[in-house]
């Protein structure tokens, strides 16, 4: 508990840092006395462990807004007007800290910027000028005891360090009385601070007894020494940063070659194979002699030749324009080829499912074939002329 309550605080040695060659940083110290900080800021850097842990572990917030307390069974209570008596804080001025008129606020964006542009209100602390650092810096340990980093710079710290800037009255009272309410409250989230402070507070409770007192840690005092050393370890940061930051590994990128298109050289392009699509069906015989139809041709003799299921050409026998009986036995006589092959080729294949059903096709396209050639014969001799015999070609091929 004590050693949060130190780490929370500060104590400003404003004789010390007056002696400052930096004329920035020097009236940015003159600006804090000037808005009424001084005595809070700059009090007695002593403190009571034990006394300070009993506080705290006692404190509430009454109704009437008073602090309460006990310590070695001794009542405190602290109001805020008592609390505004002993620090000599102002009791008028800004209690909400948007009236900070805009223009100043305007002004502000400009005047705090480490650069030659504006920064936003909440930018982070290495954006501003160093002076205005170390008020932030500042502002949020010692005024809002902050615990924890904080180099985001908050809405409400940016208006207070404008306020304090362009000298716009403050309620000090007011602000600081409500933070102290906020981190005695049981459950409270709030970090514990103002320990030099409440133990100012404390030495003025009559019949008191305090214990043994010690001396505040020089690290957690402002003095000319601490702040030659916070301006040049702000001036190293950045090239700190930049010098310890590790070199980027560089990971080797595969050069990946496309599985579609293999590269096989600079001008050669590999051809790319589609899959054919199938449709499936029934196995229909009449679609299979359609497709093996036999082609004529010429032979080297002169003769027209077929060509059936194996691939060999036979030749074809001239027939009279009027001689119909020819025409059709010779087209019998091919398809009866035809199946002859595919019978044989049959034959040296395993029996399936699939040829047993073609088998049973050819059977019946037999019997329709003699029941075609009874009716070709009937209609040759009904018929006349080579339109007929040609007709009745195509019927009985048709029901082959």
């Amino acid at each position: 508990m004590a050693s949060s309550l130190i780490s929370n605080s500060h104590h400003i040695d404003f004789e010390s840092v007056f002696r400052l060659d930096d004329a920035s940083m020097v009236q940015m110290f003159k600006t804090l006395i000037a808005t009424g900080l001084k005595e809070f800021l700059g009090c007695p850097a002593v403190f009571y462990e034990d006394s300070l842990t009993e506080f705290f572990a006692n404190s509430s917030v009454r109704e009437d807004g008073m602090v309460v307390s006990t310590i070695g069974g001794t009542a405190i209570e602290i109001s805020q007007e008592m609390f505004a008596v002993v620090f000599e804080l102002p009791t008028e001025g800004l209690i909400d800290l948007t009236d900070v008129p805009k223009n100043f606020v305007f002004d502000a964006r400009s005047l705090f910027s480490d650069s030659k542009e504006q920064v936003s209100m909440s930018c982070l602390n290495k954006a501003l000028k160093f002076h205005y650092r170390l008020l932030h810096d500042i502002l949020a340990k010692t005024i809002y005891v902050k615990a924890g980093s904080f180099d985001s710079i908050t809405r409400d710290r940016f208006l207070l360090m404008t306020a304090i800037t362009f000298d716009v009255k403050i309620n000090w009272s007011s602000l600081l009385f409500g933070v102290f309410k906020e981190m005695v409250t049981p459950g409270s989230q709030k970090a514990k601070g103002y320990a030099i402070q409440i133990c100012v507070l404390l030495r003025n409770v009559p019949g008191l007894e305090l214990g043994e007192s010690k001396s505040f840690p020089v690290p957690r005092i402002l003095n000319e020494k601490t702040v030659h050393r916070f301006v040049s370890v702000n001036e190293n940061v950045g090239v700190k940063e930049v010098a310890d930051a590790p070199r980027a590994r560089r990971t080797p990128v595969k050069k990946t070659v496309s599985k579609k298109r293999p590269a096989t050289g600079d001008d050669e392009v590999a051809p790319i194979i589609k899959k054919k699509r199938t449709t499936k069906g029934k196995p229909v015989a009449v679609k299979r002699l359609m497709v093996e139809e036999p082609d004529t041709a010429i032979s080297t003799s002169g003769e027209p030749v077929a060509e059936d299921a194996t691939g060999e050409r036979e030749p074809v026998a001239e027939v009279a324009p009027g001689d119909s009986d020819a025409a059709i036995e010779q087209v019998l006589a091919q398809l009866e080829s035809v199946f002859k092959h595919q019978d044989a080729d049959r034959s040296e294949k395993a029996d399936t499912w699939f040829d047993e059903a073609f088998d049973e096709e050819f059977e019946i396209a037999n019997e329709e074939r003699q029941v075609s050639e009874e009716v070709i014969d009937v209609t040759i001799e009904e018929g006349t002329g080579e339109r007929s015999m040609r007709f009745s070609c195509r019927r009985a091929y048709e029901n082959r």
